[in-house]
């Protein structure tokens, strides 16, 4: 706002005339006699409280619009993956080793808020290609970690609903159960022993599978002490394509011994 000063009158009394968005030069009226137009100077700007206040609530809004600026920089670069972020966050489960072990996966576990035994950390292993079971290598963490963009306790609790969802695919719940086989099972060991077998069956298919239950049941009055890939595999395909009263399983069919077995069995179990 442009403020310019006039004279009226012998008294001297100053008038301001504001001239906004342009500034034009103004005559000076005198009782007797024309002045000059009176310059705009900061010194006669200042020495009017309104055109002070004003110069004050200018600057707090230039002041405002650098901090918002600031802001916005620092949430997007705290927003945005950093791989340095994410390796120190590594260390601070790993400490001087190059893999996050049982100790520190309980502490990791625990900030996130999630318990070991949750099936989301079989997916977020999964995320991570983990080769074994509460263990996750350097290599791993900064892959999978990149793939999800978490470098932060924070960030990766938000993408736990995320983690979740992906069971809801049924492709990737394939995928995901295929994975567990070879992550539960002992490296050296071709099969998987069933007392794991049967945690790792619960926390797939537990809350999914209706008669879940009674096969579990089964395994354990069976003779079977473990369970080989084959029959793992088919027990996700009996329980999507069978009925839960057996009345469409085909006993000539390509399906393993364990589940032949089990039909049998169930439907002893009912007739007596």
């Amino acid at each position: 706002m442009t403020c310019l000063p006039r004279r009226v009158g012998r008294t001297g009394t100053v008038q301001w005339v504001s001239s906004w968005p342009h500034t034009y030069p103004l005559t000076a009226q005198h009782s007797t006699a024309q002045h000059s137009a009176v310059s705009f100077t900061t010194d006669s700007l200042l020495s009017n409280p309104l055109a002070s206040v004003l110069l004050k609530c200018l600057s707090l809004i230039h002041k405002s619009s650098v901090f918002r600026k600031h802001e916005s920089s620092r949430i997007q670069e705290e927003e945005a993956f950093s791989s340095k972020r994410c390796l120190e966050w590594f260390y601070e489960y790993a400490g001087c080793d190059d893999v996050v072990g049982p100790e520190g996966m309980e502490k990791f576990c625990e900030d996130i808020g999630v318990e070991p035994e949750n099936v989301v950390m079989l997916v977020l292993a999964w995320k991570l290609d983990a080769q074994s079971m509460g263990y996750f290598t350097l290599q791993e963490w900064l892959k999978g970690m990149g793939s999800l963009q978490c470098d932060s306790t924070e960030k990766l609790r938000r993408s736990l609903d995320y983690l979740r969802s992906v069971l809801n695919d049924p492709t990737n719940f394939k995928l995901i159960y295929r994975y567990a086989f070879d992550f539960a099972r002992e490296k050296d060991q071709r099969s998987l022993d069933l007392n794991t077998a049967k945690c790792m069956l619960g926390l797939l298919l537990g809350k999914t599978w209706p008669l879940f239950p009674v096969f579990n049941q089964f395994l354990e009055q069976s003779k079977y002490k473990v369970i080989n890939k084959d029959q793992w595999c088919n027990v996700l395909e009996f329980s999507r394509t069978i009925n839960l009263d057996l009345s469409n399983y085909d006993e000539d069919g390509a399906w393993p011994v364990l589940l032949d077995e089990f039909v049998e069995w169930y439907k002893d179990r009912d007739m007596s």
